[in-house]
Formats: C-alpha cells, structure tokens, sequence
C-alpha cells in the first residue's frame, strides 16, 4: 500500500514538474493571504517604507477604498501614518482611474509624472472603477501592454498592477474572466499585483464569497460577532473591506522593500506565509532542480521524520488534495 502511494506521489510530481508554472521570485501578489501577515512586519520595515517610496496613485471611488483602509490604521497607531510631513509615506492622490474597455488616458498623465524630476515619484499605482466588468480580453491586453510599456521606460519605477472590485456576476461572470487575465499575466511576467478582487473575497476564517459584490454583505455579517473597526465612509461599501485592503497595502509595500516574513506554518515552504501547490513545486524544485532550499530548512520535512524527500511531496499532496492528515515539521 504504501509503494503504492509512493508511485501514486511520483507520477504526480513529475506531472507538476512538466506542467506547472515555474515560480517567478520577484511576483507580488497582494490578497486575501497577506492580510494576516501584516502584523509580522517589523516596525523597522514600515518606517523604511515610509522614507523610501514617493508614491503616485490614480484612483476614483473605488479606488479610495485602499487609503481609507489607510487612515484607519493610522488612527490605530501612528507607525503608519502618511502624508503628514517628513517621516510619513508620501502619497500624490490624482482623481482618474484606468477607464473602460481600451482606455490609455492614463499613461500619458503617468509620463508626465514621472517626467517631472522634483515629484520624486518611485511608485505608481493606477485602480479601476467598474471598468473591469464590461472590458473585454482585448481591452485587458491594452491595460497590461500600456502597464509594460511604462515599465520598461521607467525602469527605475516600480508599477502595480490591479484587479476590478466585485460585482456580484460570480465565478462565470466576465469579471471573473477578465481579472483571472490580469493575475495570469502577473503570475506569467513577475509583475506586482494588488488583487483588489480577492481580497473582497475571502472573511478572515478563508471562507470564500463567490458571488460577492463590492458592497462587501459577509462583512456586515462578519462584524455582527466580531469587533471591527469603524471609518466615516468606506465608499460602496464596508469599513471593514477598506481596514483589509490597508493591510494587503502595506504587506505589499513591505515586499517590495524586501522584507520575507519568517515561516511559521509547518510546510510553507517557500515562506510565503500560506501552504498550496507552489509548496509542493519548490520542493520538488529543491529536491530534483537545483532550487532553493526551504528557509527553515524544516519546513520542507513534511512528515517530520527528519529528512526531505519525495515522502514530504506525498504527504503534502495527501494534505491538500486527498483530505490527508495535516503537516506535522518537526
């Protein structure tokens, strides 16, 4: 039996190792994961961030949801205030967003930005309104190929990607469609990508909202048994929606300036602080592939038995998609 799922495990792994997309290190995605995370950045590290980024962000209601999630974390504690004079994180707010299907308005505003020297601007973030929901695959592909082109011209500048908010059209709605191109994209080209949509998704258990919209009602629900904090508005929609999406911002920006959050969680292996298949690709990477070594080097050894091998691969495929037993690291 145990030969068995020995063989079972290796067919698989070597099923990974042909299909799956390789793990591009300099990818940042900032969801629903990152929002627990948050509390492990180092005081050090935020007030780095503070001095280090000139921040641009083009944004309309929606889009304001982000620096409202902001202010009430710095109403919580002023390690993370901003815009308040030296010291503080600069944000220049520009009242636009990313359009509708095929709009690059945008990009110029953008260079003429950045053309100005004495703004000082090393950062660039552009949101959306509704225009995700009626853009078309074609009108995305404009959106990434203006993104890449000001990338490539201002290489000096870090740009992010985003997602459309939730509009109650569900996993087969063309949101979904269009949003899953701008993550593959990311995922495929080692872009930084604020997720927007994800992080509307998922309560704080990760139970997952699929037919949500922007109003965000599961955190209404959520709030009821829980204490949550309050805001004078949160435009569309939830305070607590806009207190998570600060979050995600931070720990985004905290990424950017480097910092790896120390893994705790037994078989998080690439140490980005949740355990799925790219788990299982870097170890499988680190065994066969010359790849990186989990650090801790622990939190590759699955079953706990003290060494890594292709038995950690089977444990943890059992783990996530056979309903096995949790990992157990020493």
């Amino acid at each position: 039996m145990i030969k068995e799922i020995i063989l079972s495990a290796l067919s698989i792994t070597f099923a990974i190792l042909c299909l799956s997309t390789p793990i591009l290190a300099d990818t940042i995605t900032a969801d629903h994961n990152a929002v627990p995370i948050f509390e492990q950045i180092p005081s050090s590290v935020i007030e780095n961030i503070k001095t280090a980024y000139n921040i641009f962000y083009g944004h309309t209601s929606h889009g304001s949801q982000i620096v409202t999630g902001m202010a009430m974390l710095r109403d919580e504690n002023p390690l993370y205030d901003y815009n308040n004079g030296a010291g503080t994180l600069s944000i220049t707010e520009y009242g636009d967003d990313l359009g509708a299907d095929g709009d690059t308005t945008w990009a110029p505003i953008t260079r003429q930005v950045l053309n100005q020297p004495e703004n000082e601007i090393n950062l660039v973030i552009w949101s959306w309104c509704g225009g995700v929901s009626t853009n078309s695959e074609e009108g995305i592909n404009i959106y990434l190929n203006a993104m890449n082109q000001l990338e490539m011209d201002y290489p000096n500048v870090t740009f992010i990607y985003m997602t459309g908010h939730l509009d109650g059209t569900g996993p087969d709605g063309n949101l979904y469609l269009r949003n899953n191109q701008i993550r593959d994209y990311c995922l495929a080209n080692s872009k930084i990508l604020f997720d927007f949509a994800d992080i509307e998704s998922y309560d704080p258990d990760g139970i997952w909202y699929p037919d949500e919209t922007d109003a965000c009602e599961w955190c209404s629900t959520w709030c009821l048994s829980h204490t949550c904090p309050t805001c004078s508005d949160c435009a569309h929609s939830h305070c607590f929606n806009c207190y998570l999406k600060g979050k995600a911002f931070w720990w985004m920006m905290a990424k950017i300036d480097g910092w790896n959050v120390t893994p705790d969680t037994c078989g998080d292996a690439n140490g980005n602080g949740v355990v799925n298949l790219q788990d299982i690709t870097y170890i499988i990477n680190y065994l066969y592939k010359g790849g990186p070594a989990p650090n801790p080097l622990w939190q590759g050894d699955i079953n706990g038995n003290g060494i890594i091998n292709i038995q950690d691969i089977t444990y943890l495929i059992n783990y996530l998609y056979k309903g096995g037993p949790a990992p157990i690291c020493p």
